[in-house]
């Protein structure tokens, strides 16, 4: 994931939108979690554990609400920036599943393929606990689920005539409950989000934007006690106690998230890609004018955002870690 810094660890803090333009040239906006050359990357295996075992919390949809032309969408982006992970081979005319796609999928560096009807074939150096999981899925989920395991971002279809989260493929949530947002109102989704008021002043605008035919992406971050990409609060572990700035900091986590919009032709919707990382703060935190740029955002971050974020205890404690690694030389760059 290409995340910019300088974009989006601004002071003082701000909770707002923070959309930017994607045109021409710009980053892809779906990752392959899988590329032969390097292997799995770990988005596959988490989210494999998260389907296994909590895909009710991760796999959600409004009853009624028909989520294939958004995931039509999505994956003819996909196969158009990564033909080598995933192909879409046109079904004969008339040739319709019996849930609504005329199209196979050939997620290729999964080995997996999915016909017309939803079956899972098997290809060259296949994944088999990922064909275990799509027969165990409801064949409508099969789908959504071989781009969830095809890619590392985690996916919502946004839906501006009714301003709401009607389906979510979520399993790498970032300290919040995608049981408790499905269906909800764009300001009810945000309703809990400290110092919201940037945001929810802007809603009926901001869905509009997002659901246009400009693409669009946000960066977020945050500081976290724990390394997992997933980070649902049942399964959110506490800060450690009694730490001084430097062993801390070797606890805590910088994680980021890299947000994208994909339009979705004729309808008033958009897919929501969400790519987390999360990296050693010590390894992320490169020079001293990041640490001097972080220190400052988290400075001027207020006591709703802290607690929201669950940072109050810690915050002092990273502020003196960041304003000694401001005080640091720059690392000279390895030799070659």
């Amino acid at each position: 994931m290409s995340f910019d810094f300088d974009a989006a660890v601004l002071s003082p803090f701000r909770m707002q939108p923070g959309l930017r333009r994607l045109g021409p040239g710009a980053a892809p906006q779906l990752t392959p979690a899988v590329v032969p050359q390097r292997g799995a990357a770990r988005h596959l295996r988490e989210k494999l554990a998260v389907l296994w075992a909590f895909r009710d919390q991760a796999l959600l949809c409004v009853p009624g609400f028909d989520a294939r032309p958004a995931l039509d969408a999505l994956a003819r982006q996909a196969a158009a920036e990564h033909p080598q992970a995933l192909s879409i081979t046109p079904g004969l005319a008339g040739d319709t599943g019996a849930h609504g796609h005329g199209d196979s999928w050939h997620a290729h560096w999964l080995g997996w393929r999915l016909d017309v009807d939803d079956e899972p074939h098997e290809q060259a150096s296949a994944w088999p606990e990922i064909g275990s999981l799509l027969l165990q899925l409801p064949k409508p989920w099969r789908r959504t689920a071989l781009l969830m395991l095809a890619f590392a971002e985690d996916l919502a279809i946004i839906d501006a005539s009714s301003g709401t989260l009607p389906w979510l493929a979520v399993a790498l949530p970032s300290m919040w409950a995608p049981e408790d947002k499905i269906g909800r109102h764009f300001t009810e989704v945000h309703a809990t989000v400290a110092d919201n008021r940037l945001l929810l002043s802007a809603a009926d605008h901001l869905m509009k934007l997002v659901t246009g035919p400009q693409r669009w992406e946000r960066f977020v971050w945050t500081l976290s006690p724990q390394p997992r990409l997933h980070a649902h609060p049942q399964r959110m572990p506490q800060w450690p106690a009694d730490l001084r700035p430097d062993t801390l900091a070797a606890h805590t986590w910088w994680r980021t998230e890299r947000q994208t919009f994909i339009p979705v032709p004729g309808l008033a919707q958009a897919v929501f890609t969400i790519q987390v990382q999360t990296t050693p703060l010590a390894q992320a935190i490169t020079s001293a004018q990041e640490a001097q740029q972080l220190h400052a955002a988290l400075a001027t971050m207020s006591d709703a955002v802290l607690a929201y974020r669950g940072l109050s205890a810690v915050q002092p404690l990273l502020l003196d870690w960041l304003a000694q690694r401001a005080q640091q030389r720059d690392a000279p760059a390895p030799a070659g």
